[in-house]
């Protein structure tokens, strides 16, 4: 086990299997030094635990709880192309989406519980910049998708 698996399994987290593709793309890719993942969904044993729009069916507290989620599997989609996540030397970039109702403007909130994890977990390598969309619809109703982009040392 490595640095930042031993640091996930310190906050009492465990690297997820990749979640499968929904539909014709790579859940990661490798291109020169860097890997790009697909949005994550917050998939947890191959289900959303919530559905629905942050600020309506979803509150902003479970809506942070899954882009935690949703970063923990973009971790394990960039392992599956790496091999080891040693080998990240920064997160760059993290953009995310929010399902949002109408009314509702604290997506940035909500994305920091992706950004908190990958702080967390990789320290000042864990350090990004961001995006933070909020949008009507998300694929299977899910509250949050995110999507990461590392550079690997």
């Amino acid at each position: 086990m490595g640095a930042v698996e031993a640091k996930l399994a310190e906050l009492g987290l465990t690297l997820p299997d990749v979640v499968p593709p929904l539909a014709a793309y790579q859940p990661a890719v490798q291109s020169g030094p860097y890997v790009y993942t697909a949005g994550q969904l917050p998939m947890v044993d191959g289900k959303l635990p919530v559905t629905g729009k942050v600020g309506a069916e979803v509150t902003p507290e479970e809506a942070k709880e899954l882009a935690r989620t949703c970063a923990l599997n973009a971790l394990a989609a960039v392992k599956s192309v790496a091999g080891d996540l040693d080998r990240i030397a920064r997160v760059v970039k993290v953009v995310g989406f929010v399902a949002s109702a109408s009314d509702f403007t604290g997506q940035p909130a909500v994305l920091n519980g992706a950004s908190e994890l990958l702080g967390a977990v990789l320290g000042d390598k864990g350090v990004h910049a961001r995006s933070a969309v909020g949008v009507a619809v998300l694929p299977l109703d899910a509250p949050v998708e995110v999507e990461i982009q590392v550079e690997l040392a």
